[in-house]
């Protein structure tokens, strides 16, 4: 008898089987959602046999492993779905990916729409005809030559990429044969909603210099009910989108003449930004940080000792060349090597510590241009950063105030509960990425294992993320598209002082290198827009809103008196707009409306003479007629607590 050993810890004896065998004896409403399984740490088919003790998960729908195997199995239907219908397309890659799958084809036909619908009925065939799919391996040069007689070059050159001795698996269904390392559902019949989403265009392997291929996208379900609720969610994010959102309500724009990843920030956008700027600023300095102003741009002197030069070059937009004599100058891609210079003015002690030093930094990096995404991704931005220099005793509480801020923005502004968090590791299989000794990073990653802990959060672990000077955690969130981008990082760093020469003096008189903190408190300010564009779908808290007032007078007979309460509003600070327009009340209305304005104040006779508004709010419509003081009081009330009651 096998001792298995279940996720939950339990262990169970079992005679030995398959995974499927095992799933059956757990229970039989397992066995039916069984997907695959996942034995000690691998993931594998169902039919897939335990012949020793081990651990072994049960893989089903609601697991994210079971999702990629599902997707993986709708993208084999697919490329099966292809080669029926156009025998002459050559197969390349087709993975599952977070919401979906997709495959990439060599055709010579154009997959239109009308295509993509004649592909998804033929996929439903293909479900319905419930083939088994079975998995094989074969020697290297055999598999070249089974590839070679099928006509599928693409796949020779992935077989011929693989190194000797490894084991080439191919997974069958019908008469459709794919290599592919798998897993795999046990049959095409295990598959039950799938949608075909879109066809684009994308290079083999990536690489612009490579040929252009079709990319078909879809996704896959195990009922009609969730596709359904999956596609109304993609129409949501549609409408939320930032990029879409952002250019309707005249935030932002970009302009081809200027370039890929360098957006244009309208009034209505620079305002919201002004409003984090200032509001980020401001709480920085209540939690004791002192603000530096440095340099956009450096020597590569600079870059070369902290070691940007030789890790980060590629990504720097860099001016004049080394080998021509010339100083070679490059935008800072981060601050960190600038503000440690306010460090060095002049010696420290450990009465100086710790010292925490907070910048408004505009940030340069030359991201490649399928990586530019809205705001979510740019070439030029700017960032709430931050570099604290502390001694070893300092460094726990100080970590943990710097993350206590990063929450409180993070509440502040409505984001908190979209968030996860990342122990960003390094990778020492690819040891030429970083700088340091195994044992500094061990020494590093252990210090912030113990803090991390010692906080209490929950926190995914992400191998080969870290810096290239230290480990990190990353505070992540999703876009409307499901799409994982790091919003807020605070790092520890315990190499770059030794590198600069920091130093400080001791107690007993000896000098020693703090260490020292990066870290942001809000994150990129244009990514943070426009997570909050697709959160608030536009509709900002009235704190934030470009526009927070509309007074729209009924006639001209109002606008003596509408031009006083807008005077009265803006003499407070209230952002306010005054409507004179020779247009219908309803009109200014709906207008304003689609604006978002968090509150439009509409002026009549009646109003007028009580020296009051009809106040309607976005939220809640009519509130009916108050004061101009009572109103006045109400939205400064707002404003002041950053309400995010909207």
């Amino acid at each position: 008898m096998l001792k298995i050993t279940l996720k939950d810890g339990t262990v169970m004896e079992f005679e030995g089987g398959s995974v499927f065998a095992l799933a059956e004896k757990i229970s039989a409403g397992l066995a039916r959602a069984a997907l695959a399984g996942k034995v000690n740490g691998k993931v594998c088919d169902l039919s897939a046999e335990l012949t020793s003790d081990c651990e072994v998960e049960i893989l089903t729908f609601d697991s994210e492993e079971g999702k990629k195997v599902y997707n993986h199995t709708a993208a084999h239907v697919l490329a099966q779905a292809v080669k029926r219908l156009f025998p002459e397309a050559k197969l390349t890659i087709g993975p599952a990916i977070e919401n979906g799958f997709y495959y990439d084809f060599d055709s010579d036909i154009s997959f239109t729409a009308d295509i993509l619908t004649k592909l998804e009925a033929e996929m439903k065939k293909i479900i319905k005809e419930d083939l088994a799919i079975t998995r094989s391996v074969l020697p290297k040069d055999e598999a070249i030559d089974f590839m070679t007689e099928k006509g599928e070059t693409y796949k020779v050159e992935l077989i011929n990429e693989l190194p000797e001795g490894e084991e080439i698996s191919f997974y069958t269904q019908g008469e459709f044969v794919d290599l592919c390392a798998g897993a795999h559902l046990p049959s095409t019949g295990k598959l039950k909603a799938v949608k075909l989403t879109q066809c684009t265009g994308a290079y083999w392997k990536g690489d612009a210099k490579n040929k252009m291929l079709q990319r078909i996208y879809g996704i896959a379900f195990p009922k009609q009910a969730l596709l359904d609720e999956h596609l109304e969610r993609i129409e949501e994010a549609k409408k939320r989108d930032h990029n879409k959102l952002g250019r309707e309500l005249e935030i932002f724009t970009t302009v081809d003449t200027i370039g890929q990843g360098l957006p244009i920030m309208l009034p209505k956008g620079t305002q919201i930004l002004q409003t984090l700027q200032r509001f980020v600023e401001d709480i920085e300095a209540e939690w004791g940080w002192d603000r530096t102003k440095t340099p956009l741009m450096a020597k590569s002197d600079l870059y070369k000792i902290s070691g940007h030069w030789d890790h980060y070059k590629e990504g720097m937009f860099v001016m004049g060349d080394e080998e021509d004599g010339k100083e070679c100058f490059a935008l800072r891609p981060m601050t960190c090597p600038f503000q440690y210079q306010a460090y060095l003015n002049r010696a420290r002690s450990y009465r100086d510590l710790p010292m925490r030093l907070a910048e408004t930094s505009t940030l340069f990096r030359n991201e490649d241009s399928g990586e530019m995404h809205g705001l979510i991704r740019v070439r030029q931005f700017t960032i709430s950063e931050g570099h604290l220099m502390c001694t070893p005793e300092q460094l726990e509480d100080e970590f943990k105030r710097c993350l206590e801020l990063c929450i409180f923005m993070l509440k502040t502004i409505g984001l908190y509960d979209d968030v996860s968090y990342r122990f960003s590791q390094w990778d020492p299989e690819n040891r030429g990425k970083y700088i340091g000794t195994d044992e500094q990073w061990n020494e590093a990653q252990g210090i912030m294992k113990n803090i991390l802990d010692h906080i209490g959060i929950e926190y995914k672990i992400g191998v080969g993320e870290a810096a290239f000077y230290g480990p990190k955690l990353d505070i992540q969130i999703k876009n409307v598209h499901g799409k994982e981008d790091t919003l807020i990082t605070i790092q520890i760093d315990q190499m770059l002082a030794e590198k600069f020469g920091m130093e400080y003096t001791d107690r007993d008189g000896t000098k020693k290198n703090p260490y020292i903190i990066h870290r942001t408190s809000i994150g990129c300010y244009e990514r943070t827009l426009a997570l909050l564009i697709e959160k608030y779908a536009g509709a900002f808290p009235t704190w934030l809103a470009p526009v927070q007032a509309k007074i729209l007078p009924i006639s001209e007979s109002q606008h003596e008196y509408a031009a006083e309460v807008y005077k009265k509003l803006r003499s407070l600070g209230v952002r306010c707009e005054l409507d004179t327009r020779n247009e219908k009340i309803g009109y200014k209305i709906r207008e304003a409306q689609l604006e978002k304005v968090p509150y439009m104040l509409v002026i009549g006779e009646k109003e007028m003479a009580a020296n009051a508004v009809a106040v309607r709010s976005r939220k809640e419509g009519d509130k009916g007629a108050v004061s101009v003081d009572e109103f006045t009081s109400h939205i400064l009330k707002e404003i002041a607590e950053r309400t995010l009651n909207i």
